[in-house]
């Protein structure tokens, strides 16, 4: 080829390497010249417009490119006396890639090798394109070309690679056509898909497979390991477990150079042949090679006990952080051959341990504990067995940090007495620690992150917990010394500390509360029960709940903590360990209690018993936006929380940081801790501290973007979502770049792997919720002018793609990739946080696993979401028209679909919301005249309040009903009106000052101006702009003067009710904005230095910091101490919040300025 002859693409390649040189300078402006130049001298070379092409997408200017990259193609259709060489076709794919028009690289090159089908460069570049585009059989069938054409092994193994690909894509849509119920085309594919995979299309694609290669095996054998792995794969899927191990044994298995992973292969084969006994003296040759492989450990269990459970198959679902053991099958055992079993077993761990030759070796003595688990899972009552080994797991490895990650599995199958009586034991060993310091900081780290595995803390007073927390803040201070040499980058000895100490603050303040809730909540009960004189007559009722309650107080012998106020009207000295319960019954009969709270109130603040003057109902402003769980959490947490624990919390993981700031462990406890305080722009600052690139953005994201995407905070949370997407965007793109470069390297695993690894992150449920988030956000910052707005949903095709992954979603089978397990204790998921609730009485935070119920969540969410774009819409197209004389009226506008399609919408709104239309506009309507409750709208107001925005942007131009739409319009507008103004301003007054009562309801506020008061403006906008009188005057009918009148007046009290709604959020949030920053500073400072509660570890750090020893500590620790200022961290908090304030402060504004602006123009009607 031309290549070959010293020239690119035909022309000289002295001529062309100026301009690659400058390419890869990124001098475009000199390559362009260049090319230029040399496209004066060659005019019809394809070659020189594929490079002037490249240049010009690397500059910004994709058009250009594209139609100089569709001219080159057209001149290598027409010319056939041109040269085809890989270069320049290779050229064009980069440009046509990089251009999203991948198809037409793919067609240059199938032209290409039409007319040189036996040029072995055209066709591995083909075979890239399909590798590109995922067209797996037209891999398969270029490969077996190429394989025919040079007969070497490495195409083969990529047909043979393409084959499994499109086994795996069929099983995919198996799997999808089995579990999507509301998809009825999926229905159809069921049949076809079971027949391609388990019929005879997958049978006779594994034939293919396994008949290329034993032919390629017979004339020229295999000579490389990896081709041998693809081999006993095809054999596998097809459960040739004895073809394979034949292999295996045979010449072709040496190719397999290391002893150990043969050994692997060969113990899976026989244990999926059956042969148990074999393959578990297989695994025993592994473990006595290397005694650490604990994946082996498991296997071989499994195969003593002959249970396949440590083979299960990894599928598109299957968790980033998988557990450490394996779920195992043991009811099919007898009692006789459990025992055998389980003997030797015993026996064979206990060699390994006494061959151990290495002190750090931990897997054989964590066998031990599998096997005594083992025990205890088959009902052999072993928990003192386990106990006892758990303790001598501990004396040999307790100084590690991974210990409590070790046992965690092993202390689940434990009942809690035994849980505690292995934490009592462990207390008590705590006397004789280690001699060398750093293995005693240790063991006495294990101690306390065992304690908070276990739950014990969650049981210990207020007092308790503080001692507690001052105990570690104490052994933190008295081990820095041993840091002093370390490098700052190095994790520094006892680190970990500071983090069990941020944990057992937010425990004290979750636990302070509970005492003053709890007197609140019992003597509400009597008082309503027994007392309040219109409470329905329903004794028995009363009796029980009220016996209920006191008997669930008084189970434990506790007594609750003293707090400041007095005891209301009689002595409870009971403890609050079954108050969880209490709270319970409480919420049951809710629908009894809540009926009169408000009256109840009301009588509470005119008595003159002491007792409940004691109770600031003041606080207690629920108004009719009164939310059944507020009682509990005003009553046990926002209304007597000490705030002091967690600005201490704070302080703390501010100090560790200052010392070391590369430990991620605190940034993410601040993350979350600021997040929880209102300061997000702390939040957000250190989230970026983390440094999150690539890949992490998909696994550590989640741990700032739910917060952020109900924040004002718009400027960053677009930056946030931009930078996630475009990863993602791009890895998409380019990530069949690294499948094509594992065929060329023939690591045929990794091929699988890649694609596999793309398949999960297409279906992210983060990358989904991402990718309708982002143009939520546009529609949100344009919504103040309609014509900015219009130009955004036109750049949307007007919603209509998103009105796809609608439809889509339902059969999307979702992955999470999220890394939950460096998540804290109270927030185990993004839908969870134990501190925004009542009390749980949860002795136990594992990282929970709800995958399930995640997914079922997210996929409502997103199909929710997906529709608004397309609502905002239509509801602006309807708005449009309203009422204007039909030769007004401008034909593509006055689509009769375009209301047919907003009921449509509105119709499959209301059943995701659990109702049909008709039921949800009685609910919308009940709710605005005050027959029903806010409650009724659940946790989903936000979704309820869309929805009778779009409700009312389709009856003012619908007759669905036989009214006519002048006559609705006042009607659903109040609707409207009334909903959004009753509940923000209900929000709006039950919520006190943002440095007293930690975000509160703001971000639901913001979510509320954002969303559907916005949306409410557009379709406002929308009439304004249709009522104002055109530039031609026509004559117009008594009818239309009287439907304009009468939109009129209605959009001028919808634009009056919605100034007067913002005006009062944009007054209190300048409020907030303009108290005095140094009076904040000292709220927040002092209540760390009161006398009792909150402060004693902080107390403890200032010393230290104030007078820190530069002999033991060193000059870097010291100076790191000095520079640690508590009000400066008090000044962030403070500023922080300033900002979240100042942002929704502006977004009102600017609503505002947009009203009255549209005020002035509807006055002119």
């Amino acid at each position: 080829m031309a290549s070959k002859l010293g020239l690119a693409g035909g022309i000289p390649e002295r001529r062309v390497r100026p301009i690659w040189d400058a390419i890869d300078s990124r001098q475009f402006k000199n390559a362009l010249k260049l090319t230029t130049t040399l496209l004066s001298k060659h005019p019809h070379s394809p070659y020189a417009l594929a490079l002037k092409a490249l240049i010009l997408e690397r500059m910004g200017k994709p058009d250009e490119a594209l139609s100089v990259c569709l001219n080159a193609k057209e001149l290598l259709y027409k010319n056939e006396s041109l040269l085809m060489d890989d270069l320049t076709l290779s050229t064009l794919q980069i440009v046509f890639q990089r251009l999203d028009h991948l198809e037409l690289a793919t067609s240059c090159y199938e032209h290409a090798c039409g007319k040189f089908p036996n040029n072995l460069e055209l066709m591995m570049g083909l075979f890239n394109c399909y590798v590109r585009e995922y067209s797996f059989v037209k891999q398969q069938q270029t490969a077996i070309k190429m394989y025919k054409l040079v007969g070497e092994e490495r195409f083969l193994l990529w047909a043979v690679c393409s084959i499994q690909l499109q086994i795996r894509s069929n099983l995919l849509m198996v799997a999808l056509a089995q579990q999507s119920d509301l998809v009825s085309g999926l229905k159809m594919l069921q049949p076809f898909c079971k027949e391609v995979l388990c019929g005879n299309g997958g049978e006779k694609l594994l034939l293919l497979a396994e008949g290329l290669l034993k032919k390629h095996v017979a004339s020229h054998g295999l000579h490389e390991p990896e081709a041998l792995i693809v081999y006993f794969s095809i054999l596998e899927q097809q459960a040739k477990y004895g073809d394979a191990l034949d292999i295996l044994g045979g010449k072709l298995g040496s190719l397999l150079m290391i002893e150990v992973d043969k050994l692997r292969i060969q113990g899976k084969l026989l244990a999926r042949a059956g042969d148990y006994a074999a393959a578990a003296n297989v695994y025993q040759k592994i473990l006595e090679l290397c005694g650490d492989d604990w994946e082996a450990f498991l296997h071989y269990l499994g195969c003593l006990f002959e249970d396949e459970s440590s083979w299960a198959c990894e599928t598109i679902n299957t968790p980033i952080n998988p557990p450490r053991y394996v779920e195992c099958k043991l009811t099919h055992l007898t009692d006789e051959v459990f025992d055998s079993c389980m003997e030797n077993a015993s026996a064979f761990v206990q060699k390994l341990q006494a061959e151990a030759s290495n002190d750090s070796l931990r897997n054989p003595y964590l066998a031990h504990l599998e096997i005594e688990r083992r025990k205890c899972l088959f009902r052999k009552n072993n928990d003192d067995n386990l106990v006892e080994a758990l303790l001598q797991y501990y004396s040999r490895f307790g100084h590690l940090a991974c210990f409590t990650s070790d046992v965690e599995a092993f202390l689940q199958v434990l009942p809690p007495e035994k849980k505690m009586e292995f934490l009592d034991k462990l207390m008590k060993n705590s006397n004789s620690l280690s001699v060398v310091p750093t293995r005693a900081l240790g063991q006495s780290i294990t101690l306390l992150k065992t304690e908070e595995l276990i739950g014990n803390m969650f049981n210990l007073s207020v007092a308790e917990l503080e001692g507690s927390a001052v105990q570690m803040a104490e052994l933190y201070c008295k081990n820095l010394p041993l840091s002093k040499d370390l490098d700052p980058q190095e994790s520094m000895h006892g680190e970990e500390l500071l983090s069990i100490v941020c944990n057992v603050l937010v425990q004290a303040v979750n636990c302070s509360s509970f005492g003053c809730g709890l007197w609140f909540i019992v003597t509400y009960l009597v008082h309503v029960l027994v007392v309040h004189p219109y409470f329905p007559p329903k004794k028995n009722l009363k009796t029980i709940v009220l016996a209920v309650l006191l008997l669930c107080l008084k189970t434990d012998g506790k007594r609750i903590e003293e707090t400041d106020e007095p005891m209301p009207m009689w002595d409870l000295s009971y403890g609050v360990a079954s108050f969880p319960l209490a709270c319970k019954w409480f919420l049951a009969f809710q629908g009894c209690f809540l009926v009169h709270f408000q009256h109840s109130c009301l009588k509470l603040k005119q008595s003159s018993c002491s007792a409940w003057k004691s109770v600031n109902l003041a606080k207690l402003s629920f108004g009719t936006s009164f939310d059944s769980k507020s009682l509990i959490i005003t009553g046990l947490f926002w209304r007597t929380r000490d705030l002091g624990y967690f600005i201490e919390a704070i302080m703390v993981l501010e100090f560790g940081l200052t010392i070391r700031r590369y430990t991620f462990q605190y940034k993410i406890l601040l993350l979350h801790l600021y997040s929880y305080f209102g300061a997000l722009p702390l939040a957000y600052e250190r989230y970026k501290s983390l440094d999150v690139k690539n890949i992490l953005m998909e696994a550590v994201s989640h741990h700032i973007l739910p917060q952020m995407l109900a924040s004002p905070l718009w400027a960053d949370l677009s930056n946030l979502l931009k930078d996630y997407l475009k990863f993602m965007d791009d890895h998409f793109r380019e990530s069949a770049d690294l499948t094509f470069l594992a065929y060329r390297h023939r690591n045929y695993s990794k091929v699988i792997e890649f694609v596999q690894f793309k398949e999960r992150l297409q279906h992210s449920n983060q990358y989904l919720v991402a990718r309708v988030e982002a143009p939520i956000l546009q529609l949100k910052q344009g919504a103040d002018n309609i014509e900015e707005e219009g130009s955004i949903l036109e750049s949307l095709k007007c919603g209509a793609d998103f009105i796809e992954l609608s439809n889509e979603i339902g059969s999307k089978s979702l992955t999470f990739n999220e890394d939950f397990q460096s998540r804290p204790w109270w927030t185990p998921t993004t839908e969870k946080n134990y501190l925004l609730g009542p009390f749980e009485g949860i002795s136990y935070c594992p990282k929970e696993n709800l995958t399930k119920e995640r997914e079922e969540n997210v996929r409502g969410f997103i199909e929710r979401k997906s529709l608004l774009p397309r609502m905002i819409y239509l509801s602006i197209q309807s708005a449009s028209v309203l009422y204007k004389d039909n030769s007004e009226i401008n034909d593509s506008l006055a689509d009769p679909k375009i209301s047919t399609e907003l009921k449509a919408l509105l119709d499959r709104y209301a059943k995701m919301l659990g109702f049909s239309l008709n039921d949800a506009i009685d609910v919308v309507v009940g709710v605005s005249r005050g027959l029903k409750p806010y409650e009724v709208f659940g946790s989903d107001v936000i979704d309820w309040l869309n929805f009778a925005v779009f409700f009312n942007a389709w009856s003012l131009n619908s007759h669905d009903s036989g009214q006519q739409g002048g006559e609705r319009t006042p009607g659903s507008w109040h609707v409207v009106n009334s909903l959004l103004e009753n509940y923000i301003l209900g929000k709006l007054r039950a919520m006190g000052p943002l440095i007293q009562s930690p975000q509160g309801d703001l971000p639901i506020l913001v979510k509320l101006v954002t969303e559907p008061l916005a949306w409410h403006g557009l379709v406002i906008q929308a009439c304004v702009r249709t009522c104002l009188p055109s530039g031609k005057k026509k004559k117009k009918s008594g009818s239309t003067d009287q439907s304009i009148s009468l939109l009129s007046n209605a959009v001028r009290d919808a634009i009056q009710s919605l100034c007067s709604v913002l005006e009062e959020v944009a007054k209190w949030s300048q409020d907030q904005i303009k108290s005095p920053e140094d009076n904040k500073i000292d709220l927040l400072v002092s209540s760390l230095k009161r006398n009792g509660g909150a402060g004693k570890v902080f107390n403890i750090l200032e010393t230290l910091a104030s007078s820190p020893n530069e002999t033991e500590l060193g000059d870097r620790i010291s100076q790191a101490l000095r520079s640690w200022s508590p009000v400066d961290v008090g000044r962030k908090i403070v500023t922080g919040q300033c900002r979240v304030l100042s942002e929704f402060w502006r977004i009102c504004e600017s609503k505002i300025k947009s009203l009255k602006t549209l005020k002035q123009q509807i006055a002119q009607v």
